[in-house]
């Protein structure tokens, strides 16, 4: 296959580019997803496909195909790690709980903006009780745990009332500063490109899907999830999808093979292996595509297609997604990772027989 035949060539790259800066820079935290729905279903409605959603946030965007039997859903989630003001503390501190799972050390001396539930913002920075060495002989060796965890506002406040009188109470969601970065020789670093990256990945498809540069064999159910990262974001899914790719970062690290360059095929992660002519399809396809990919297994790690198959769903699942190093920390991918993703889920889509489609039940 020539350069200028492969999937890749028809990708508009500045496109894909372009909404995930934007995407990095609505803050998202599970359960604090209205405004970043908001603009996703704009940017669908722009494709020409009505994004609609559940009762609980979630959107669905379907794309008829050639067939309207045997539904393929495709799924990535917009929320991110965060956390939650928990208490007021009498110094004016916030104490502060976590929303997804992910190392206190991560997100220490981060700034963060703590969004109240009528609608203001306040900045302010995560540290420690004992945040200065020239103050408490052992800052450095406190374990960093939520009990020593606190977040300092940038207002002047001194103590509870002064917090309650701007607005603040538990129960506010609390997002961090992504400090998203784009680099001309393509690495793109950030908080949250788990799994924003993926989010764009999908809408690129969608985009290739409007100029009829790929074609979906089958209908196709996009599913932009809200609470995959506290662990049921597909726990309900459309009754007509028989097949589920979740589109989710892949891992990176000790005895994995991915890299930000490739896609990743994972064929089992903490859920158990994935199915398994679906995961051989997708390996094929990217081989048939010239594409970057590794096959990867995943120990720590769950997905949308995870929650689909805890909540009873009767699907095959598979999970892509492109190579994010230092995931749940200060993330990096590489926009090759993002664009292999993209050529395999549209090489996938556009296959009537990848690998169900032709045989009966």
């Amino acid at each position: 296959m020539s350069r200028t035949d492969s999937i890749v060539s028809k990708i508009n790259q500045a496109y894909v580019l372009e909404l995930l800066e934007r995407l990095l820079a609505v803050p998202s935290p599970s359960g604090y997803c209205r405004a970043i729905m908001t603009l996703l279903a704009g940017e669908a409605e722009k494709l020409g496909f009505p994004l609609s959603f559940t009762p609980k946030g979630n959107g669905i965007i379907t794309v008829p195909g050639a067939s309207r039997e045997r539904a393929i859903g495709l799924s990535a989630h917009v929320d991110t790690l965060g956390a939650m003001v928990r208490a007021i503390k009498p110094n004016g501190r916030l104490r502060f709980t976590l929303v997804g799972g992910y190392m206190l050390g991560s997100v220490e001396n981060e700034y963060c903006t703590v969004h109240t539930r009528d609608g203001r913002t306040y900045e302010g920075t995560i540290m420690t009780m004992k945040p200065s060495v020239h103050v408490y002989t052992d800052a450095r060796d406190l374990k960093r745990e939520e009990a020593v965890m606190e977040i300092r506002l940038d207002e002047p406040v001194r103590g509870e009332e002064d917090v309650q009188a701007l607005g603040i109470s538990p129960g506010d969601f609390v997002s961090f500063d992504p400090r998203t970065r784009f680099f001309p020789n393509g690495f793109i670093k950030s908080r949250h490109l788990d799994d924003k990256a993926g989010v764009a990945a999908l809408f690129g498809l969608l985009e290739l899907i409007s100029r009829r540069e790929a074609a979906p064999a089958r209908t196709l159910r996009l599913l932009v999830s809200t609470y995959e990262e506290v662990g049921h974001g597909a726990s309900w899914i459309p009754g007509d999808v028989e097949e589920m790719i979740a589109v989710d970062m892949g891992a990176m690290g000790d005895d994995l093979s991915c890299t930000e360059f490739d896609v990743s095929i994972c064929a089992k992660d903490s859920s158990g292996p994935y199915d398994e002519a679906m995961t051989t399809r997708l390996i094929e396809l990217a081989k048939r595509e010239g594409l970057s990919y590794a096959v990867d297994i995943y120990p720590h790690y769950s997905s949308d297609a995870s929650a689909a198959l805890r909540g009873g769903s009767n699907i095959r699942a598979a999970l892509i997604g492109p190579g994010v190093h230092a995931s749940h920390a200060m993330e990096r991918t590489h926009r090759d990772g993002i664009m292999n993703t993209i050529a395999l889920l549209a090489a996938y889509v556009a296959d009537p027989a990848a690998p169900y489609g032709t045989q009966e039940d």
